[in-house]
């Protein structure tokens, strides 16, 4: 028996990162041998087994075999004949197919060590081209280590563009694309991840109302980078630097959906686009089965960053309307959430990615102020019913009044 540790584990050593998981794979040895010495089965369709002490996974070597379309239509074999580098051969890319032996020694038999060097994403073998997952598990390390310019090889954007046309990538099961795409979101460079997938055709075929967006123009006074996809992930890219949060990172990558309904000879503007994009964001959503919490910002952000840019011109009763519909008054971390992934958009765009802007203190503002005036205060003037919630609202505004006193008319 020969115990190796794998996969991320060793790259993630390599790069000088702290191991997140340690994956083990066992050469030369049978279920029942594990099983004499402690070892506990939890694989199903192969034999994956928990260290009695460490609870870490140690897994048989293992060779597999495409049988159907889809990633869940593989056959696994392992045998006490399956070699180190047969197992390392049915990884993914070179970067996680590499061993560390018990003396500390490398085994790199497909020169993921020189890939982590160059900042390459290279597919191991052929066989890559059997889990449509691999795409989207590529995409999210180059997400991950983007910002040491790990780029995607050559021939492996070539054959991951030959699983898009061969619609391989149509297999693909909406939870783990979700699963995927919630860990992307979480990553230092998240927009990285959907040029990768726009790069091989498949963000046509997975967010195919992402892919809509580039090529649509927007007003170059207000956008100087113009087309509406390239905004949108620079307003990603901005919301990974104002927050960890992947629910506001959800919410800023979606807002702008409704800009690739606009008919063309509207172009470059997009009035109503707000509107339209609810549409489009709650169907992705019930595509994906994206989780509630998620789902509720980016519809409140696609339906109202409208309202949030134009905050200095707004009356005191739509500011305090607008902090109700965004839910900040029964849930004070969703103004933030809302505010950070609206400010984001601000910062979307080419030059203006370190401007201050004010709308983040006008709302906080006018928030701090309709707190100051409570439903109790209300109920104590002899207000009744129906009366309580009105006169509570006329107060707040009022509240608001008093503190932007300069406030013009809203404009439409």
């Amino acid at each position: 028996m020969q115990i190796y540790l794998v996969g991320g584990a060793v790259r993630d050593k390599l790069l000088g990162l702290e191991p997140q998981d340690r994956d083990w794979v066992v050469v030369g040895a049978t279920p029942a041998e594990m099983l004499a010495q402690g070892f506990r089965p939890v694989g199903k369709d192969f034999p994956v087994f928990l260290h009695p002490e460490t609870g870490e996974e140690y897994a048989l070597a293992r060779t597999e075999r495409k049988t159907a379309p889809g990633y869940h239509g593989f056959e696994f074999h392992a045998d006490p004949t399956v070699t180190l580098e047969e197992d390392l051969r049915r990884r993914d890319l070179t970067i996680n197919a590499m061993a560390e032996a018990p003396d500390g020694s490398i085994i790199d038999p497909f020169g993921g060590r020189d890939d982590l060097i160059d900042g390459r994403l290279r597919h191991v073998s052929p066989a890559f081209a059997e889990d449509p997952v691999r795409i989207l598990r590529l995409a999210r390390y180059a997400a991950r280590y983007g910002k040491w310019g790990f780029h995607v090889a050559h021939g492996t954007n070539a054959l991951m563009r030959q699983m898009v046309e061969s619609g391989e990538v149509d297999a693909l099961v909406p939870e783990r694309v979700w699963q995927e795409l919630a860990r992307a979101l979480g990553e230092d460079m998240p927009q990285r991840f959907f040029e990768v997938l726009r790069g091989c055709g498949a963000l046509a075929r997975i967010f195919p109302e992402l892919d809509r967006l580039f090529g649509v123009p927007q007003p170059k006074v207000h956008h100087p980078e113009e087309d509406t996809g390239v905004h949108t992930l620079m307003v990603l890219a901005q919301a990974a630097r104002l927050t960890p949060d992947t629910r506001v990172r959800f919410a800023a990558l979606v807002h702008d959906l409704g800009k690739g309904t606009t008919p063309s000879e509207e172009w470059p503007r997009h009035i109503a686009h707000e509107h339209r994009g609810v549409h489009l964001v709650q169907r992705l959503c019930d595509r994906l089965k994206v989780p509630n919490d998620y789902r509720e910002l980016a519809l409140t952000v696609t339906r109202y960053h409208g309202v949030y840019h134009r905050a200095d011109e707004l009356r005191a009763a739509t500011l305090y309307d607008t902090l109700e519909a965004v839910g900040a008054l029964r849930r004070p971390e969703r103004l933030e959430q809302f505010l950070l992934a609206c400010e984001a958009d601000s910062r979307g765009r080419t030059g203006f990615e370190e401007q201050a802007f004010d709308q983040p203190a006008i709302f906080r503002a006018a928030y701090d102020a309709a707190l100051q005036v409570q439903a109790g205060e209300v109920v104590a003037a002899g207000y009744e019913g129906k009366a309580v919630g009105e006169e509570l609202r006329r107060r707040r505004v009022q509240a608001i009044k008093r503190l932007r006193p300069e406030a013009g008319e809203e404009q439409a």
